[in-house]
């Protein structure tokens, strides 16, 4: 049973009611998992109720373009036993007050949407922070990354998060000129695929230089001196290096599990039994996971963005069997899929892609642009099983797919 966080005010103590007979209404009747309805009314009773749940607890908090969900799982897992988090996937605050009202753990590690991270950071006072990178996402009504970007360097400037630890990518431009303010930061040095969103230098606007993993400007920005590396499966957290392996696959996942170490280490973790629980996570929110629909054996996978499917591309176009790829536009999507244009296809040149989702169409043009062979399907009129099915989808897509499948 959840229990009623101790020494609350009275309104607060109406506020938290508020949310769990507000999310129990909303899951009673259907009207979804019941972690966005409560936080919004609570969070109109009471607009501080975030920082007071918050309060006397070690936070952590995860946030980036792509990443976030799979990194926050890594560091819940990593900490082992009760941890609260936001498990639902609801990354803004109405989200985060549920996932607060659900468990009165001491430990907590959430997801944040970018756009919000200096409202939660203010609300929270976490100890530490992981940015992991920053892309272009959603066209029709996300903020430009730089304006994010500089959002984010104006936060570490600010007296309230002097005693925040950054955990940042040093291979992101963006992100390194984001964390630069920060009093306190631990630089990584894990693989960054997409880098086209950084060309130029935030600082002067001159070409950034890329040699390999380094980078740096004629004027002086450059990539910082790391205090975490990653080498294939290598791993050097300051003064402790291991081997890492696991369940999930692909070198993006090494990258997310390179950050969440980093941060089990800034919060007193014990990384070598750390490491063995984030090794055993075979799947995070239905990402990875194997499914069966229509005789095919499936294995679902989630990209939503030019830099999501750049890192995805890398790791689905060796596997075998099928690999089909399904894109929507709605609403939780963005409505202007053009950024699949900027989705390195070429790559999966040899193989046959088959086609879903309601923008088939204009997946299967990007496909003929960059001459990769593909069937256009529905899930009407699915192929014969042949043997292993890698889906992989954005976002509403991904949803559908994990709803018309069985484990």
């Amino acid at each position: 049973m959840e229990r009623m966080p101790a020494a609350l005010k009275p309104r607060d103590r109406l506020a938290v009611t508020g949310v769990r007979i507000v999310n129990q209404l909303s899951r009673r009747l259907g009207r979804g998992s019941g972690t966005v309805a409560g936080g919004r009314f609570g969070l109109r009773l009471r607009p501080g109720l975030l920082g007071v749940l918050a309060k006397g607890r070690a936070v952590a908090l995860v946030t980036g373009t792509n990443g976030k969900t799979t990194t926050t799982a890594m560091i819940r897992e990593g900490w082992g036993g009760d941890v609260a988090s936001n498990t639902s996937g609801s990354n803004m605050p109405e989200g985060h007050v549920a996932a607060l009202v659900a468990s009165s753990s001491s430990r907590v590690v959430l997801e944040v949407d970018e756009k919000w991270l200096d409202a939660v950071v203010r609300a929270c006072a976490p100890r530490v922070v992981v940015l992991l990178n920053l892309s272009r996402d959603q066209l029709d009504r996300s903020n430009e990354v730089r304006a994010i970007a500089e959002r984010w360097r104006s936060l570490w400037r600010t007296a309230e998060t002097a005693n925040v630890v950054v955990v940042a990518n040093a291979n992101d431009p963006l992100v390194v000129y984001a964390s630069e303010t920060a009093v306190h930061v631990r630089w990584c040095n894990v693989e960054t695929t997409w880098t086209a969103d950084a060309v130029s230098c935030p600082k002067c606007t001159q070409s950034l230089r890329f040699d390999g993993s380094d980078w740096h400007c004629a004027c002086g920005f450059a990539k910082p001196t790391p205090s975490t590396s990653l080498e294939g499966a290598q791993l050097h957290v300051v003064d402790v290096s291991w081997t890492m392996e696991l369940s999930l696959p692909g070198d993006f996942n090494r990258a997310n599990a390179a950050m969440a170490m980093t941060a089990l280490d800034e919060l007193g973790v014990d990384l070598t039994s750390a490491s063995e629980r984030v090794a055993r996570l075979s799947e995070v929110a239905g990402r990875f996971s194997r499914r069966h629909w229509r005789g095919h054996d499936l294995r679902l996978t989630l990209a939503k963005n030019p830099a999501g499917f750049a890192a995805m591309l890398a790791t689905v176009r060796d596997l075998p069997g099928d690999l089909w790829i399904a894109i929507n536009a709605r609403v939780a999507d963005g409505r202007d899929p053009s950024w699949l244009y900027d989705v390195p296809f070429s790559e999966l040149r040899g193989r046959v892609v088959h086609c879903f989702g309601d923008r088939r169409l204009d997946l299967a043009t990007c496909l003929d642009y960059a001459g990769v062979d593909f069937v256009l399907c529905s899930e009407d009129s699915p192929p014969p099983p042949t043997g292993p099915v890698t889906v992989l989808a954005n976002y509403t897509a991904f949803q559908d797919w994990r709803a018309r499948s069985t484990t």
